[in-house]
């Protein structure tokens, strides 16, 4: 029960309801605590009141530990980047030897393009054992031949089975290496397998004679001219290419015009026949009979061609084997007649070829009557092919080695040009001693260098972008190539 107070004043505030401050504060609407009398305090605020010092001091500590690991963290980086900067100077001072070594060595490189541009011009060290074998066959082939036309012509088609057994397995062989056996089924192939077949076989034919006769003087021999097939002596594909081509037509040569009666009737009884028949005899062909008879064979061979390689092996060819319809498709596709053919629908550019090739066969074989009736047009018509055949031959040595001389000569003239016109390739970068004990830094490189000079900047870089000194240009040893030469030329 409360005690009473006198009137006019008012009671007594309990000792709990006192206010720290001695007032009261009202701040939105709540009321402050009133301070805890001493009387009222127990032993855990006591506790409580020592232990603020003790977590004051712990804050300090963990606050003092900070400081020391940002400190140290500070300082590790500092000393990281200054072994970075120390590393790419070392590694600058390592690839960038004294100007005086690097010159020598830049002399030593271009000496050794000059020896390089001897040895090739020489074409001593390039030429392998193979090459220099066929180059002496080559040479010895031409002898030979020759001899026999004029000495013993009667005999020359021994000559030409045996280089055809010989060249036709090395051709085979090398073809089916490199993948370019599906050409071995073209034309100039089947006119051979058709003479082999006239002079070993069936040499009472008079069919099979006039129309490989035909087929060998026409199609075949234009193609000396039309796909550029050259006499290179130390090239075996090459040789064996011209061969393909030549030696039909030169080896009928032999056998109509060079061999006496007597040999014509007692080994090619057909030739003799067609030879010596009169203009009224149905043995004697004239233009027309000579172009019906050929285009028999040769349609044999188109169909034969169309099915078995463009239509059964389509998958193939269009996965990347070459054939004679490919690869005219590449050399030729910007000429006139590329240009026609290409530009007709897909299912019509392969009849349209082979329409294309069997007009260009019967335009070839127009003379072949005046080259099987007379004897000195048949010799000129082949001189003027063996001609143009060492012609190409001539035209392949100039530009290739030609070529190859110029393209040295220009990729030197450009090292030297590169090399004078670049003065600080024979400088050596900047280089300060390393930092010891709070000496001065290296200048780190990428960076601006106030104490340069030349007020030039230097480029920003890394380690990976240093040059090699033993680094070769670009260019200093590719090989060359002839343009055109290897499109053009019929495999």
């Amino acid at each position: 029960m409360n005690a009473k107070t006198p009137e006019g004043s008012s009671p007594m505030p309990s000792p709990s309801l006192l206010s720290r401050n001695g007032s009261m504060s009202d701040f939105s609407g709540y009321q402050e605590e009133w301070e805890t009398p001493p009387e009222t305090l127990t032993l855990f605020d006591l506790l409580d009141n020592l232990a603020l010092p003790t977590r004051l001091e712990k804050w300090q500590l963990k606050l003092s530990a900070q400081t020391d690991k940002v400190r140290r963290q500070r300082e590790k980086l500092k000393l990281s980047t200054f072994t970075a900067k120390d590393k790419v100077v070392e590694e600058w001072r390592r690839r960038l030897p004294p100007p005086e070594e690097q010159l020598e060595k830049y002399r030593k490189r271009m000496r050794q393009s000059v020896d390089r541009l001897g040895s090739k011009w020489n074409d001593a060290k390039n030429v392998t054992v193979r090459e220099k074998v066929s180059f002496i066959a080559g040479v010895l082939n031409i002898f030979i031949s020759g001899y026999l036309i004029g000495g013993y012509p009667e005999y020359f088609y021994y000559w030409f089975t045996a280089q055809l057994c010989y060249f036709m397995p090395i051709r085979y062989y090398t073809y089916q290496k490199r993948g370019y056996h599906y050409f071995l089924a073209d034309m100039c192939y089947f006119v051979n397998l058709l003479l082999f077949l006239a002079i070993w076989v069936a040499p009472s034919s008079k069919r099979l004679f006039i129309s490989t006769y035909c087929l060998a003087y026409g199609n075949n021999a234009v193609a000396i001219a039309m796909w550029r097939n050259s006499m290179v002596f130390h090239s075996l594909d090459k040789v064996t290419s011209l061969f393909i081509h030549i030696m039909p037509p030169v080896t009928l040569h032999c056998l109509v015009h060079l061999t006496s009666p007597e040999t014509q009737l007692a080994r090619f009884p057909g030739l003799y026949a067609i030879k010596y028949s009169t203009p009224e005899s149905n043995m004697h062909y004239s233009l027309l009979g000579m172009v019906t008879w050929s285009s028999v064979p040769y349609a044999f061979w188109q169909l034969s061609y169309h099915f078995f390689i463009t239509v059964r092996l389509r998958e193939k060819i269009a996965a990347g084997r070459p054939t004679s319809f490919t690869w005219l498709r590449r050399s030729y596709a910007h000429s006139w007649i590329g240009r026609l053919i290409l530009g007709l629908p897909q299912q019509l550019q392969e009849p349209c070829f082979m329409l294309t090739q069997y007009l260009y066969a019967l335009g070839s074989m127009l003379p072949c009557p005046i080259w099987f009736w007379y004897r000195w047009p048949s010799a000129v018509f082949l001189l003027a092919l063996f001609s143009w055949s060492i012609y190409n031959g001539a035209t392949y040595y100039i530009d290739v080695f030609g070529t190859r001389l110029q393209k040295e000569l220009e990729q030197m003239k450009k090292d030297v040009a590169k090399w004078q016109a670049s003065p600080k390739v024979f400088s050596s970068p900047l280089m300060a001693p390393k930092p010891q004990d709070g000496a001065a830094t290296p200048q780190s490189i990428g960076v601006d260098d106030p104490s340069n000079k030349n007020g030039h900047k230097r480029s920003e870089g890394s380690i990976d972008q240093i040059p090699l000194l033993d680094t070769q240009h670009e260019g200093s040893t590719a090989t060359e190539k002839v343009d055109g030469e290897d499109v053009r030329e019929r495999k």
